[in-house]
């Protein structure tokens, strides 16, 4: 089981990171807050702790093993719980997260089903479950420091976060959310909260959608 990768980050792409190591170009699946602290790593080494699964369906034996990265332990640890909840599985949390891990856990600590529900893929009735089986067990992760997801000295981690999910509640795909918003972000102009980075979104993108 591979539980660890390191090497040269050649590629970001919304789901995916290629990290070259030794002869062998690796691809790792990613969530959404990840991507975004890794997507200024580029040609860089970096390190991720992995979960290694097998997709696909037994009875028809076509397996196909997969790896979904992350930048710390506790991070792949509170993927893992999400994931065994019922209705949910890799995939679907793979979708779900693109809050940092803190910010999750701290809803479903605090028992905000509407909150939760927000998150793509994750509708009322799922997010009731996943409050059910994990509130108890959320304490440490709600209390991780927060990470960086983009420069700190351009924009908080969290106006990035809120302007993705307004922009995908909009109508936005989730590609073309992250899209327009790398872009505006690539500006390094300043934005301190979500209606300066939507309104400067809107004007770079000429108001597409």
């Amino acid at each position: 089981m591979i539980t660890r990768i390191q090497g040269l980050l050649t590629r970001v792409q919304d789901d995916a990171a290629t990290i070259v190591a030794g002869a062998f170009d690796y691809q790792v699946l990613i969530p959404e807050f990840v991507r975004r602290q890794l997507q200024h790593q580029l040609q860089n080494e970096v390190s991720l702790h992995t979960v290694h699964y097998l997709e696909g369906n037994p009875a028809h034996g076509r397996m196909t093993p997969r790896l979904v990265g992350f930048l710390t332990e506790i991070e792949r640890e509170f993927f893992e719980m999400f994931c065994s909840v019922d209705g949910v599985g890799v995939r679907k949390a793979l979708r779900a997260m693109v809050r940092p891990v803190r910010e999750v856990a701290a809803l479903i600590a605090d028992q905000d089903a509407k909150g939760l529900a927000t998150l793509p893929g994750i509708g009322p009735a799922i997010a009731e479950r996943i409050i059910a089986k994990l509130r108890r067990k959320m304490c440490k992760f709600a209390l991780i420091a927060a990470r960086d997801e983009v420069r700190s000295d351009l924009v908080e981690h969290d106006v990035v976060q809120d302007t993705f999910l307004l922009l995908t509640q909009l109508g936005h795909s989730e590609p073309e959310a992250r899209r327009i918003l790398d872009e505006t972000l690539a500006t390094e102009k300043r934005f301190k909260s979500v209606d300066e980075l939507l309104h400067a979104v809107y004007e770079h993108s000429g108001g597409a959608r």
